[in-house]
């Protein structure tokens, strides 16, 4: 059971900056974990959905470290796929004990259970529904602008948080019709008087990196 504990499947580990969110810009090492319990269809990342590759929590920590001699980056990000479907606490606290920060990207419908120092949360569709533990714990809350992405949507999630939390409407692979729609859904939010909801970009697709 331990030793199961302590293993998980990953798809890939690279360093990279953050390119979506409220850290936008700042040195990341990044871990994929795979699978995802969601699958949703405008995924950039349909190759984490695949079974990846079975890790040793210190075989990932030697990674992390071997990535950070070539980018000193403070935060480690857990990504995927859905990070939060496997026990990730163990590496959590690993990554921890070595002085790094860790971010989880989740979708929000597990339970943040490990020690994390940030939650990018990511309701989607078609219920957009999410743990309600990450009422207090989600640093920020990110919506696709999909297609699926409607006003009745982002006035739910918006009295769902906290009004200190912000929401972030991500257009869809930055794609033109995404980007139009996520600013039609910012002035409907700031006509309705919702607050702290803002239009992000995916920085890394513009900079051409990964």
């Amino acid at each position: 059971m331990m030793h199961r504990l302590r293993t998980l499947r990953t798809t890939e580990a690279f360093a990279s900056v953050q390119g979506e969110g409220l850290r936008q810009g700042e040195p990341t090492i990044f871990v994929r974990l795979a699978g995802c319990n969601l699958r949703c269809s405008f995924c950039d990342t349909k190759r984490s959905w695949e079974r990846g590759r079975a890790q040793a929590v210190g075989e990932i920590v030697r990674e992390v470290r071997s990535l950070w001699r070539t980018v000193p980056a403070r935060w480690v990000c857990l990504t995927g796929g859905e990070p939060l479907g496997q026990r990730v606490a163990p590496l959590v606290r690993a990554l921890r004990r070595d002085g790094l920060a860790v971010q989880v990207e989740t979708n929000g419908t597990f339970a943040p259970r490990p020690a994390a120092d940030w939650y990018t949360v990511s309701p989607k569709p078609p219920a957009y529904t999410f743990h309600p533990m990450f009422r207090k714990k989600a640093r920020e809350v990110k919506l696709v602008a999909s297609r699926q992405l409607t006003s009745d949507v982002v006035r739910m999630v918006r009295r769902a948080f906290p009004p200190h939390t912000p929401i972030i409407l991500q257009p869809q692979s930055n794609a033109r019709w995404s980007m139009q729609k996520a600013m039609k859904l910012l002035e409907y939010a700031s006509r309705e008087g919702l607050g702290n909801i803002r239009v992000g970009v995916q920085l890394h697709k513009i900079y051409g990196i990964k």
